[in-house]
């Protein structure tokens, strides 16, 4: 094992409350040298706002640590010229997208791209189905994803995520989502290139045991679910099993010493 992909919600915090534990594995983690990068699906914040959050809990970061499906996003757009989207995305992640046309408002422009984040509460009917007319269009858009997280832990309890949304557009418009978010392959690729490591080297951390566990497993990763954000016990029951189960993301250490210790 040399390096360590993080996932955050859930792992590192619940909502706005800290997960114990979490800023004291991060100082292991550097005076360990053990190369790492969080990867986050989260949508509804930019990577100046989760390097402020994490400040607050004690981690000092960079946003050169921090990988998310706006940043992947971008870079996919840029490289297939897509230059006129249509963003239906929280705010605080729209100035990822500044350097392109928003389209969405201008009948006169067709749209290269739907890009389809977390708006939670933000969906409405009359939202959803204008995506879907952009979807139907001639030439069709691509349908890009942000992730295709099912649900999110949140302080009112279990919240529908993006791919609930996306999958009724794909269903709809019969469009193929390209998806820039766990539990891409060409995400986590991103993530291990950053990383400048191997897949059978890294560790993957999450709470959830599809796009975090699995997503990682489908390359050669190695998964450690932890038992809070959004795990539920049932987990345990499914085809997909990981490498190891942590109480908490603070076990981290002392699972990692005694892996080394019986290799």
């Amino acid at each position: 094992m040399k390096a360590i992909l993080f996932d955050l919600d859930g792992v590192f915090y619940e909502g706005d409350s800290v997960v114990t534990g979490g800023a004291e594995v991060i100082k292991w983690v550097r005076e360990q040298n053990i190369p790492y990068l969080f990867v986050s699906n989260i949508t509804t914040k930019n990577r100046l706002d989760l390097v402020a959050k994490l400040f607050e809990m004690g981690i000092t970061v960079d946003i050169s640590h921090i990988l998310t499906p706006p940043v992947a996003a971008v870079a996919w757009l840029q490289a297939h010229n897509k230059n006129n989207i249509a963003l239906y995305v929280p705010y605080p992640i729209r100035n990822e997208f500044s350097r392109f046309i928003n389209s969405q408002n201008n009948s006169d422009d067709d749209v290269d791209a739907l890009v389809i984040g977390d708006l939670g509460k933000m969906w409405t009917f009359e939202k959803l189905n204008e995506a879907f007319q952009l979807l139907v269009s001639e030439p069709q858009p691509t349908l890009l994803a942000l992730g295709m997280t099912r649900y999110s832990q949140t302080e009112d309890g279990l919240r529908l995520d993006v791919a609930p949304f996306v999958m009724a557009l794909q269903y709809a418009s019969m469009a193929q989502p390209v998806i820039m978010g766990k539990p891409s392959p060409d995400f986590y690729r991103t993530a291990l290139s950053m990383l400048e490591t191997d897949a059978e080297d890294t560790v993957i951390i999450g709470d959830d045991l599809f796009t975090d566990i699995e997503g990682g497993q489908q390359l050669g990763m190695r998964g450690l679910l932890v038992r809070t954000g959004k795990f539920m016990q049932r987990d345990l029951q499914t085809d997909v099993h990981p490498f190891a189960v942590l109480d908490s993301i603070a076990d981290l250490p002392d699972w990692w010493r005694q892996h080394d210790k019986h290799r």
